[in-house]
């Protein structure tokens, strides 16, 4: 059995910023999620970050010393840390250096299950790699994925060549991209034309949004063995999930489990997700899921509807739904029209949730009545299936329906209308 890696986790905390003290635990939890052990910590105060060593000189004496005394093997950094900077350090420290960005894009291709999300994890550690050849040395054959060089010219170096294999497999990786990417476009636009409303749970990493759905489909579909995996951990849920959920009243809804989102969030993994995360731009409403018992729970709203907002989702109806008060101790606020405050694990609240679903996704739907001729029982059959049925009475010159139906519905079969 491999032997768990042993880290140092450093950091350096700019301008005094107040929330240094949770990245830097959220450092160690992703250090924890790629199963290296935090076996020392360092920090230091600056204005700016050194641009030779990322830290001070006495700091990075301070690092060294803890690496010998710990037996550390690697020391692990939380910034993206540039060429130069990652070169200097394994001199200096004589160990392995990892920054954030590798460290997320490592825990991202451990969890990637589906073809989609491996692709995209591979195209951004490939990014990731491009500007920081020098230094990889012959690591880039590996890399590279044995992809053949054509066209070679006598005079390239080895870096140009490196450079020239890593671009060549990003670009079949994106030619392959294209096609699942094609594929879910296509499964969308079927979606559409169900007239089926397509919600997507958004919200920080670990906010509990496999849990919500997990639950969804326990109260609605239990018959159904479609649950999505969760874990209290980073990043359980790497693919796009997407399950119906069906309500009493025969009202339906689509539920989109995400991704989630997290601080310093690599750009390369925003831009290589982006095709999974088009299910979020397309959807009639979100539902930002929050961890409330974490105390940085506001600061994580806010990197959620930054990293939206890189992405283009704006202006899409939200419920902000405050989970996990089953850990918040001392009084919980009342649930108000897009602000519910649930337990998905525990159950709790859930009808609030259901019910903020109803009033803003449904509102659309019309109450009236429809009298429909004996000769056309599909058409009573389908509002059986597909309506709210408030009374049924049978006439001398039909059926008569009152019913809760979609504006789609009124208008075909608006002949039959009293």
């Amino acid at each position: 059995m491999e032997r768990e890696k042993k880290a140092i986790i450093a950091g350096a905390n700019l301008n005094n910023d107040k929330d240094f003290a949770s990245l830097m635990q959220e450092l160690f939890s992703l250090a924890e999620a790629c199963d290296i052990e935090v076996v020392g910590e360092v920090t230091q105060k600056l204005n700016k970050v050194n641009s030779s060593h990322y830290l001070g000189s006495g700091k990075i004496k301070e690092v060294c010393e803890l690496v010998d005394e710990k037996n550390a093997d690697v020391v692990i950094f939380d910034d993206e840390l540039s060429p130069s900077q990652i070169r200097n350090l394994e001199k200096s420290l004589n160990c392995g250096i990892i920054d954030r960005t590798s460290l997320i894009l490592d825990i991202f291709a451990k969890r990637a299950r589906t073809r989609e999300a491996q692709l995209q994890v591979e195209i951004a550690k490939l990014q990731y790699m491009l500007p920081r050849l020098i230094g990889f040395g012959e690591s880039m054959d590996r890399q590279g994925g044995g992809s053949s060089l054509k066209n070679r010219g006598s005079g390239e170096t080895k870096l140009e060549l490196d450079r020239r294999k890593i671009e060549n497999r990003i670009s079949g990786l994106n030619r392959e991209l294209e096609v699942l990417v094609s594929q879910r476009q296509n499964q969308r636009k079927k979606r559409k034309r169900r007239d089926i409303p397509v919600i997507a749970l958004v919200g920080y990493t670990n906010a509990g949004k496999s849990t919500v759905m997990n639950a969804m489909m326990d109260l609605f579909n239990p018959s159904d063995d479609k649950q999505v995996f969760e874990k209290d951990m980073l990043f359980a849920t790497l693919q796009t999930s997407v399950r119906r959920i069906d309500l009493p009243d025969n009202k339906s809804f689509l539920l989109t489990d995400t991704v989630g989102f997290i601080s310093k969030l690599p750009h390369y993994l925003i831009k290589a997700f982006r095709s999974t995360l088009e299910e979020v731009s397309e959807a009639d409403m979100l539902i930002h899921v929050v961890d409330y018992s974490n105390a940085n729970y506001e600061k994580q709203m806010y990197v959620t509807i930054d990293t939206l907002r890189e992405l283009g989702v704006e202006d899409i109806p939200v419920i902000y739904c405050y989970n996990k008060i089953d850990l918040v101790e001392g009084k919980i606020p009342e649930s108000k029209e897009d602000y519910v405050y649930i337990s998905a694990k525990k159950k709790l609240g859930m009808d609030k949730l259901v019910g903020a679903i109803r009033r803003k996704i449904f509102e659309s739907y019309i109450c009236c009545k429809f009298l429909i001729p004996y000769d056309r029982g599909n058409i009573v059959a389908y509002f059986n299936d597909n309506a709210g049925i408030k009374s049924t009475s049978y006439e001398n010159n039909g059926i008569l329906l009152s019913v809760e139906c979609k504006k789609s519905d009124y208008e075909k079969y608006k002949n039959y209308l009293i």
